[in-house]
């Protein structure tokens, strides 16, 4: 465990590595099983029981105490204002770049969280649910910045975050698949008041324009997902190829043709270049630099697994 400093002054947050988080695990029960992790990795994720047990639980134990924390003074306040009404959700932002595994973060944390006794009510909200259409994005030239912070609309999920914080019972968002890599039109998630609610995306972190609110500014907890540059591409490409091989070869895919009519050399060239071009500019220009912002950081290693913790104190 180490305590950073700068210029002789002492830094809030503290840094530990794979072995001293894991020993925070105390005595909090491994309750996945290998059946259960397959379901929540992603595509190429390779997670496996030993990091949900030195890493994950650890984290989980954490959050709990935050949230039990945050619930006693959300009572006295009730209680102070004479109100009985259900406490707002607890709202965790899980943040990072494309490839580097928050998916897999969020979909872990919202089942280890659930198995605690007083918050079992756990929802996952993805921000590529609040990407404008297609449509949208072509009209306005934007196709090859999905992705960026102009891609999404952002007063709509600052909006439904308002919302549940104010104590919502129950809101719509719109639905994105990443099948048809497009908002589907007429579907929506119902997302009932929650104990928890996770909010995942690349940019969840990013500040608010000057007079603004932005979705962090609700935020409980917040957790940002990192790892080289060049191990994230490394990633991305292999997780294209094991998409070729799979979700693209679905004739509904938007994809389709990069499983049927373009060789594999072709394909992982226009998947470099996307890379390059547009989720490394994306990374280093707007999603890296919100790490700051977050409560706790995962640094991940070469082999995808986490290496160190750093973690805000106060």
């Amino acid at each position: 465990m180490s305590h950073a400093t700068k210029n002789g002054i002492s830094s809030p947050y503290v840094e530990l590595d794979r072995a001293a988080w894991a020993a925070l695990r105390a005595s909090t029960p491994l309750s996945l099983t290998e059946a259960d992790l397959s379901d929540l990795r992603g595509t190429n994720d390779p997670t496996s029981l030993e990091e949900v047990r030195d890493i994950y639980l650890p984290l989980s134990r954490l959050l709990n105490l935050y949230v039990g924390a945050t619930q006693q003074r959300h009572a006295a306040v009730r209680a102070f204002l004479g109100e009985a009404d259900r406490p707002s959700p607890f709202i965790i932002g899980v943040a990072g770049s494309v490839a580097v595994g928050k998916s897999t973060t969020a979909r872990l944390l919202r089942s280890l969280l659930a198995q605690w006794p007083n918050h079992p009510d756990v929802e996952l909200v993805s921000t590529d649910n609040f990407l404008h259409p297609n449509a949208v994005l072509q009209s306005r030239g934007l196709m090859r910045r999905k992705g960026f912070p102009e891609s999404y609309d952002r007063r709509a999920l600052v909006r439904f975050v308002s919302e549940m914080k104010a104590g919502a019972e129950r809101l719509e968002i719109p639905v994105y698949s990443h099948l048809h890599y497009d908002v589907v039109p007429g579907e929506r998630q119902t997302v009932h008041r929650p104990d928890i609610l996770i909010v995942e995306g690349i940019n969840v972190l990013q500040p608010a324009t000057a007079g603004r609110l932005a979705v962090a500014d609700f935020f409980d907890y917040s957790i940002y997902v990192d790892a080289k540059v060049a191990n994230i591409r490394d990633w991305y490409l292999d997780r294209f190829r094991e998409l070729r091989r799979t979700a693209f070869s679905d004739p509904r895919s938007y994809f389709h043709h990069m499983a049927t009519t373009i060789d594999e050399d072709e394909a992982l060239e226009f998947a470099a270049n996307t890379w390059q071009t547009i989720n490394e500019v994306n990374l280093v220009e707007n999603i890296r630099p919100t790490r700051g912002r977050a409560t706790l950081v995962l640094f991940k290693g070469d082999d995808h697994r986490v290496s160190r913790v750093r973690l805000r104190k106060t």
